[in-house]
């Protein structure tokens, strides 16, 4: 597997609460949720095919 590239990043409170809980909702990270919805936004908009 490749490195895995790390970043900051800064997110709004609410944003973050919204992401916590449907973390948790779907029994992930938020970090992991977070890769989500960006591999999911990126399909979506064409931009790379899903994993």
């Amino acid at each position: 597997m490749a490195e895995r590239k790390k970043l900051l990043l800064r997110l709004d409170p609410a944003v973050y609460d919204a992401m916590a809980k449907w973390a948790a909702d779907d029994l992930r990270s938020v970090n992991a949720q977070i890769e989500f919805a960006l591999r999911e936004a990126l399909r979506q908009a064409g931009r790379r095919s899903a994993d």
